[in-house]
């Protein structure tokens, strides 16, 4: 069983100012699994998630990749199990999209190599498949914020890592390539471990669901299991109802508002 488990986060405990952010957080991922990472802002999903691919130290616990402390691994062996897309994507120098996408490819070249012309089908490739195919040669700066997203991404595919984390990836994107980002992770074949923001998304591509509040572990399981009206309002204070689809056959969530003039 132990060799099924791709990631192990034990323990887990992040501070800033004397105040925890997260705090004993455990929990698995087994291989080739895609599991959401949900709550309400500010409940320490980015923490937990830059914590995962090493931007901050935890204060205690541990993690492992593969069976491995993530810390005793070293940095091109780390970029060929674990590639990340972030939120934060600030780039001081400019880059044309396709040199971007191509520096996914640098755990897998020795030092000063060049690019092979297998780096640069690949990176085509999942320009293509992220639908920026026509935008190679465009300045990643004067990208519109969704199209870095997707440009993003497609480095990170690139990359070609067993796992990819992400934090939010469909951030600043419209709701056909919100759609067209996730089929495009479930259709690959590697481990997914993304924050999501639209419980809706969460409930039809996650195969669970792990669930945070206030920098603490709440609880975790398939969509079914646990998207139900009594966690809704626990996490969001909101109401809901929640029934099953007929086209996906997988939960689906109707939040209630409840403000002046609403008639329900």
């Amino acid at each position: 069983m132990a060799d099924t488990i791709k990631l192990n986060v034990a323990e887990l405990g992040y501070t800033i100012d004397h105040h925890a952010i997260i705090d004993d957080i455990n929990l698995e991922i087994k291989k080739d699994e895609f599991v959401g990472l949900v709550g309400p802002n500010g409940c320490g999903k980015s923490t937990l998630l830059k914590n995962i691919y090493r931007i901050y130290q935890p204060d205690k616990g541990k993690i492992f990749l593969d069976g491995e402390d993530i810390h005793k691994i070293k940095d091109r062996e780390f970029a060929k199990k674990m590639s990340v897309m972030v939120q934060e994507n600030s780039v001081e120098f400019d880059l044309t999209v396709l040199d971007m996408v191509m520096m996914g490819r640098f755990a897998h070249k020795k030092l000063l190599q060049d690019s092979t012309k297998q780096d640069m089908a690949l990176a085509r490739k999942y320009l293509a498949e992220v639908g920026m195919e026509e935008y190679e040669e465009r300045s990643f700066l004067s990208l519109s914020g969704g199209e870095k997203q997707r440009v993003l991404l497609a480095r990170a595919l690139s990359q070609e890592a067993d796992l990819i984390v992400l934090d939010e990836p469909t951030n600043h994107l419209d709701i056909k390539f919100q759609y067209q980002i996730m089929d495009l992770l479930k259709s690959q074949d590697i481990t997914v471990f993304t924050s999501v923001h639209d419980l809706n998304i969460a409930a039809i591509y996650c195969d669970r669901i792990i669930v945070l509040k206030k920098g603490k572990f709440v609880t975790a399981g398939t969509p079914e299991e646990i998207l139900t009206p009594d966690l809704i309002r626990y996490l969001y204070d909101m109401d809901s109802i929640i029934t099953i689809s007929e086209v996906t056959g997988k939960p689906q969530i109707q939040f209630l508002p409840n403000f002046k003039g609403f008639k329900s």
